[in-house]
């Protein structure tokens, strides 16, 4: 939980190219141990998604393991076999990767702090890692109705019957048809217990890309091409001020895409999602904007 007393600081640099992920590197903490990356593979067909050459240089100062979870859809990540496939083929495998739902059964997270779920089912190869660095494309999503930091610890981390469970808070059989806000619920539920599990071991920090902006996440196959210009990349050790201020950098941008993402947000309540994480005591939704 942050320090209630002090604003976390989200670090920001302007601007997405070789320096900017440079001068990022700058502000990542040690993380001790065995060190878990999470990305976004990019389902196939994404054009979208962050390429592993432009992220190795964070994955590379961590000595980390790049890390995801199987997909609960039909598509190209819905199984490990396929989807190992496709990390070879999108240039993943230029480092090690893991697929932490490979191996049943899957680990069981449970938190009497809740919202909606009090169990969240991550892949079995989390108790490979003692810390996790986050990096996440901030963009829109069509469930969530934007994608960062907290999207990447709950659905992330989440097996693929753990996405099911958090889609249908609770009842996998109503993954599609369950109130959307208790699912954005179940996602902070999620994102905090993840979240905790390194937090009480070798530590956690997130880093949000706003970069190729489209209201689409990089699961989708065909995805609107970017909405809006590139923004920045962002850094916290607080999940909820990380998103927060993403949030409130599209909100208060002139550009005139950013309109059709924050219409990708409303629609799909998506500003409740950091609300329900502070909420938990998972974050601040208040925080100091320093820019490097």
């Amino acid at each position: 939980m942050s320090d209630l007393l002090v604003k976390p600081t989200v670090f920001f640099v302007p601007g997405v190219g070789k320096s900017g992920i440079e001068t990022i590197m700058t502000v990542i903490p040690k993380l001790s141990g065995n060190v878990a990356v999470k990305v976004h593979s990019g389902e196939k067909g994404n054009f979208n998604f962050l390429r592993p050459d432009y992220v190795k240089p964070l994955i590379d100062l961590v000595n980390g393991t790049v890390v995801e979870c199987n997909t609960a859809y039909a598509g190209a990540r819905n199984t490990t076999k396929e989807h190992m496939k496709l990390m070879r083929e999108h240039g993943w495998s230029s480092m090690k990767f893991d697929i932490m739902d490979s191996d049943e059964p899957d680990l069981i997270l449970e938190s009497d702090n809740y919202i909606e779920i009090n169990k969240d089912y991550v892949g079995n190869h989390m108790q490979r890692y003692d810390s996790m660095l986050v990096i996440s494309h901030f963009k829109g999503h069509p469930m969530g109705g934007y994608g960062g930091a907290l999207k990447q610890l709950s659905i992330g981390c989440a097996s693929s019957y753990g996405k099911m469970y958090i889609h249908g808070v609770g009842d996998p059989r109503r993954m599609w048809t369950c109130d959307q806000k208790k699912f954005l619920g179940a996602m902070a539920d999620a994102a905090n217990m993840v979240h905790n599990y390194f937090k009480d071991r070798g530590g956690i920090f997130y880093i949000n890309i706003m970069k190729n902006i489209s209201v689409d996440c990089d699961c989708i196959v065909d995805p609107e091409p970017p909405c809006m210009e590139d923004i920045g990349i962002l850094a916290s050790n607080d999940p909820v001020a990380v998103d927060q201020a993403c949030l409130d950098m599209i909100t208060s941008s002139n550009d005139p895409g950013g309109e059709k993402l924050l219409d990708r947000i409303r629609q799909k309540e998506g500003f409740y999602t950091p609300k329900a994480a502070n909420q938990l005591g998972l974050g601040l939704l208040d925080y100091e904007l320093v820019q490097l």
